[in-house]
């Protein structure tokens, strides 16, 4: 099978190009990646405040999704996390 969707990570080129805050991933001197899904962005965190709120008061999750640009699975996903 040749499938190179799913090859091991030994069998694919990797180039550590790092991000804004290190010029290498291998060589960051953060602990925590700022990749990974460990702190949301303070905006969207406003924005989702937001929403959970207007919820509350009784907006329906279409509405919330046209008036911020957002699918409505997203409004959904952000209404569970509360």
């Amino acid at each position: 099978m040749n499938d190179l969707t799913d090859l091991l990570p030994e069998q694919t080129e990797y180039r550590d190009e790092g991000c804004n805050l290190a010029p290498s991933c291998l060589g960051c001197p953060f602990e925590r990646c700022r990749y990974d899904d460990w702190e949301r962005h303070p905006a969207k965190s406003l924005r989702d405040s937001h929403i959970v709120m207007l919820r509350a008061q009784g907006a329906p999750p279409a509405e919330l999704a046209q008036r911020f640009r957002l699918s409505r699975r997203t409004i959904h996903r952000i209404l569970k996390r509360g």
